[in-house]
């Protein structure tokens, strides 16, 4: 990906220097100027909602949430491990808010954690899954991308995203259930 990257980037500035070499320069600090903002709304935008998810675990309202999730996500990812359930729920509620990037470190430490499970393909497939199809109610970081970038109305991408990710989750987990096959008895 990174060589792709560069590739795009080697080839675009020579075609500028080529064909307007005196915009090169300024389209670049433009360009550099603009992602710095970008990230750093980004940036602001995640430390609110981790922020939230770990006054929510200090809370305990993660642990909590473990607990209300644990009939279906111990039967959707077949273990019963209380720790491990606890970090599913961290990486479902990140993903339910949008933030995918949060979701990363419950996730790896669930996924690690399952690899010790009763059936480690299966479960591990099945978060794989459900990481991938981020099932999301809020899309925190769409929306603000939309609003940095003035969209007329940010919140227009609710119901689309909630669908698609909702469809994707669902043809996702029945293709681990169809590969995997259903549980041994």
């Amino acid at each position: 990906m990174n060589v792709l990257f560069i590739s795009v980037f080697v080839i675009s500035s020579a075609a500028v220097l080529l064909f307007s070499p005196e915009a090169f320069l300024p389209a670049l600090l433009s360009g550099a100027e603009s992602a710095i903002k970008l990230g750093a709304m980004l940036a602001a935008v995640y430390t609110v909602w981790l922020g939230f998810l770990k006054i929510a675990e200090d809370a305990r309202l993660t642990h909590a949430l473990a607990r209300g999730l644990k009939p279906i996500t111990s039967r959707l990812f077949r273990v019963k491990d209380d720790k491990t359930l606890g970090h599913i729920a961290v990486n479902l509620s990140a993903n339910l808010l949008g933030m995918g990037g949060a979701a990363t470190p419950a996730g790896i430490s669930a996924m690690n954690l399952l690899g010790a499970a009763e059936r480690p393909d299966y479960s591990q497939a099945m978060l794989f899954v459900v990481n991938c199809a981020g099932l999301q109610l809020l899309p925190a970081t769409v929306i603000s991308l939309r609003e940095k970038f003035g969209s007329a109305s940010s919140y227009d991408v609710l119901v689309p995203v909630l669908l698609s990710s909702l469809l994707s989750l669902a043809a996702g987990a029945l293709l681990v259930k169809l590969v995997y096959g259903r549980k041994k008895r």
